[in-house]
């Protein structure tokens, strides 16, 4: 092993370490990184995974005191983000951008569908036992995701003359959409969470990308074309794209002592 390489090795570390808030306990995930020159802590919107960066040689305790230092930061910025909504009994998520609660069926058969009441309210119903509501509703979500995205993804490929090879629907962080020079197209399955506008502006966004594989003037015309409403779905996705990341986590980041 290179000389250079054994400087930066350090004895088994800990995966992630506790900052106490208080008397709230935060989970910080420790990494170390070769191009960091400094300590750093940063906070994953989309995960409300709080991040400790150390550099190459950098202390372990130094960092863990930086991180503690800065507790009162680390509760700020996760109390500033919106409220973390579990698929359970009760929750309210949006379906499509209509709002749907969450109810258990637990005497009925099947799997997850949705219902409305004599008052109008909208339902997703699931049947079986209560830890498997998450489970379910989640495959449920993806199943949806890649129906609809799919539909769209081949219709706005024919108007265009275009081969979509696959569609693939995922849990990505960074970005809505992704699409390969061979026809794949990748989508988070979080868009069917989304008024269905915003969908068809996705799809016709990656589809756009088999002709134009860039953000040219000529790209966006492609996309006006396919979807005339991509502005207004744009700036939706804008001003509420991050809250769709909060469904299905977990019920808190933090235990109360």
């Amino acid at each position: 092993m290179p000389q250079r390489r054994l400087l930066y090795r350090r004895p088994s570390e800990p995966h992630s370490i506790e900052v106490v808030v208080d008397e709230a306990v935060y989970s910080v995930r420790v990494r170390r990184h070769r191009q960091a020159r400094r300590y750093t802590l940063r906070i994953q919107a989309a995960t409300r995974e709080v991040i400790l960066t150390i550099p190459p040689r950098g202390a372990l305790k130094e960092a863990c005191e930086f991180a503690q230092k800065h507790g009162g930061w680390i509760a700020a910025r996760l109390g500033r983000l919106p409220q973390a909504a579990p698929f359970a009994d009760g929750t309210m998520l949006p379906l499509r951008g209509i709002p749907h609660r969450i109810t258990h069926r637990v005497d009925m058969r099947g799997t997850v569908w949705t219902e409305t009441t004599a008052e109008g309210e909208q339902l997703l119903c699931v049947a079986g036992k209560m830890p498997h509501i998450q489970r379910r509703v989640g495959d449920f979500l993806r199943r949806e995701a890649k129906r609809d995205l799919e539909s769209a993804s081949r219709r706005f490929a024919a108007e265009l003359g275009v081969v979509v090879k696959r569609v693939t629907v995922r849990d990505q962080s960074s970005r809505w959409g992704s699409c390969s020079t061979t026809g794949l197209l990748s989508y988070s399955w979080r868009l069917i969470l989304a008024p269905s506008i915003v969908l068809d502006y996705l799809a016709a966004h990656e589809v756009a990308h088999l002709v134009e594989m860039n953000h040219s003037t000529k790209f966006w015309r492609l996309v006006q074309r396919l979807s005339p409403g991509h502005k207004c779905a744009k700036a939706w996705l804008d001003a509420h794209g991050s809250d769709l990341h909060r469904y299905g986590l977990p019920d808190a980041n933090c235990e109360l002592g």
